[in-house]
């Protein structure tokens, strides 16, 4: 079970050189993990904080960005170089470690895979006027077909990548087309007119929190990108992931930035659609329903496989391990149907789950690179390196106190 390591959807991949479909395995997992952290809850925030601190929102991104390059690189790093999932490290370095982690992970990846495919169906309703319950059952099949594939782990990959394209270069065009004062984005970016240690701490927390920054990490030893030797390939992966996640958080940062620049008073209910609206009109109405639904489908992908990585072995046929992903999604989306969109209080409480598993995780990754050689097969791991991801696990000590305490208020009332 969790204690253990698993071929996972890639075992179609594993043994193989660095030829095309290494290759298509990298940029696979770079995407999934970029895309994972892509969904409904990022567009909505980037809007709220772009609406609420205009140009000096630009801070925040880069601060976020250096923060989560830190900690990734570091747990790619730890991850791909001892070729052990991260609760496989969690049980070796605490016994029942791991087992915790994954069942942090499971209940909070479950709750926010319904916010997930409630924003699928909110998706096609914008882009096609479909019933969003039925939109979101077509998004989740599709999703099912990829695991159910002969080849998972190449679809998946694909997929990511071609959604992660379509929803960049569609922001893209939003940007240019609403005018953002690029200037004052970037002098807002060295010297803000406000500072929001709040927005920061949340682009972190939706960036790397809970499963998203293992999706891509998990990917790579699936696919058997593992050992000293693949170092270059795993830092230079982890920071494209980051930098792809960034470039789409800057470009709807200044797609919305120009509407709001121009004195367009957005719809409070739904920022980020009506700021596209302005933008485009009712090409660019449709057009977010499309990023919205990809961003929510992608998703639905990174939280359910990562998951179930969290949950099986190297000893459970890919097969069954497909076929339980697929489980994940259809339990996800029965759930749905059955409550609607997960209660603002659910929400919160995943929320502190991936607050709780955000610490745990990097601390496991930081012990392992500075006490546990062993477990890195005698790997010499950077000491400037570890330094920095350990500067950077403090702040996840941070964002997990956050987190938390708006569930504690919330029982306590």
């Amino acid at each position: 079970m969790a204690g253990e390591s698993s071929p996972g959807v890639a075992a179609e991949d594993q043994g193989k050189s660095l030829g095309p479909t290494s290759r298509g395995t990298l940029l696979g997992a770079i995407f999934l993990m970029a895309t994972s952290s892509i969904g409904p809850g990022f567009i909505t925030q980037t809007a709220n904080f772009t609406v609420e601190l205009g140009a000096a929102f630009a801070f925040a991104i880069l601060i976020s960005i250096l923060v989560d390059i830190a900690i990734q690189t570091n747990v790619w790093r730890v991850i791909g170089v001892s070729g052990m999932r991260a609760q496989e490290l969690g049980n070796a370095t605490l016994p029942g470690l791991g087992y915790l982690m994954a069942g942090l992970l499971l209940a909070g990846g479950l709750v926010f895979n319904i916010g997930n495919v409630s924003g699928a169906g909110l998706g096609v309703n914008i882009m096609t006027d479909l019933d969003a319950e039925i939109g979101a059952v077509i998004l989740s099949v599709v999703a099912v077909g990829i695991f159910l594939s002969k080849r998972a782990g190449v679809a998946m990959d694909r997929i990511v990548v071609l959604l992660g394209a379509v929803m960049i270069l569609l922001t893209l065009y939003v940007a240019l087309t609403s005018g953002p004062p690029v200037g004052d984005a970037l002098k807002n970016t060295v010297v803000p007119d406000e500072f929001s240690a709040l927005a920061i701490t949340t682009l972190i927390g939706g960036t790397i929190g809970g499963y998203i920054i293992y999706a891509g990490a998990h990917r790579l030893i699936d696919a058997g990108v593992t050992g000293q030797e693949r170092v270059g390939e795993l830092n230079r992966s982890a920071i494209t992931g980051i930098v792809v996640t960034g470039v789409m958080r800057v470009v709807l940062f200044l797609a919305i930035l120009g509407v709001v620049s121009s004195g367009t008073a957005l719809d409070p209910d739904s920022q980020a659609a009506s700021a596209f609206q302005a933008a485009a009109g009712d090409v660019g109405y449709r057009m977010f329903g499309v990023v919205f639904s990809a961003a929510a489908l992608t998703s639905v992908i990174g939280v359910s496989y990562t998951t179930i990585t969290f949950l099986t072995s190297r000893r459970t046929p890919p097969r069954t391990t497909n076929l339980l992903v697929v489980g994940f999604i259809v339990v996800s989306v029965a759930l749905f149907l059955i409550i609607g969109a997960a209660p603002a209080q659910l929400l919160v409480f995943a929320g502190a789950f991936n607050g709780i598993l955000l610490p745990v995780g990097i601390g496991v990754m930081m012990w392992v690179a500075w006490r546990r050689r062993d477990l890195l097969h005698g790997y010499h791991y950077p000491k400037w390196l570890a330094g920095i991801g350990t500067a950077a696990w403090l702040v996840t000590i941070y964002l997990a106190f956050n987190s938390i305490r708006p569930a504690i208020e919330l029982v306590t009332g």
